[in-house]
């Protein structure tokens, strides 16, 4: 592997973030309130300011298969203008990151959940099921917004109980080996 000046040796992003963490990059912050506990959540722009701090969450090692690197989502709506990202947010300290494929196409508008990621450390707190509100007002002003879909790899442990309880049902369809799922919005 090639060493990179004064980090790490070139490896994964899970490797990077990893030492970014480590090394004491980020501010040290204070673990943010659970939902039931009172925790403001908000979804906040991605800035040049805080995108190396979300890039550096990560979920669990046994949960990898199931949302890729935040760092790959900000690549990937570097080439889908569609893309619509934001940093989640909890008593001021960065939890996680979602990110849509925003589509007000007046022929056919389609509003798809595209990333939703709570870092390890911060799950189970409620701010994945509280940032679907917000979420879910944002596609609710959008034209034409009429469902709000979401698809995901199924497993044990994978996010399908999450989004069921949250009122998404099931489409019967499964595309590209995802599950496929819908919000009805009105």
């Amino acid at each position: 592997m090639t060493e990179l000046p004064g980090r790490l040796e070139a490896g994964t992003i899970t490797d990077w973030a990893a030492a970014r963490t480590s090394e004491g990059e980020f501010p040290a912050r204070s673990a943010p309130r659970s939902v039931p506990d009172g925790a403001v959540v908000e979804l906040r722009e991605v800035t040049g300011t805080n995108v190396r701090e979300i890039c550096a969450l990560q979920v669990a090692p046994d949960q990898r298969g199931f949302v890729a690197p935040n760092a790959v989502s900000f690549a990937e709506a570097m080439f889908e203008p569609k893309a619509w990202f934001r940093a989640i947010y909890a008593d001021d300290t960065p939890v996680g990151f979602v990110m849509l494929s925003d589509d007000p196409n007046p022929d056919e508008p389609e509003y798809y959940l595209w990333r939703l990621m709570i870092g390890e450390g911060f799950q189970a707190r409620g701010y994945g099921r509280r940032v679907i509100e917000p979420l879910v007002e944002h596609v609710r002003g959008r034209p034409g917004a009429t469902e709000l879909a979401v698809s995901w790899v199924p497993g044990p442990d994978g996010p399908e109980s999450f989004y069921l309880g949250l009122g998404f049902e099931l489409t019967g369809e499964v595309d590209d080996g995802e599950v496929a799922a819908r919000l009805a919005l009105r």
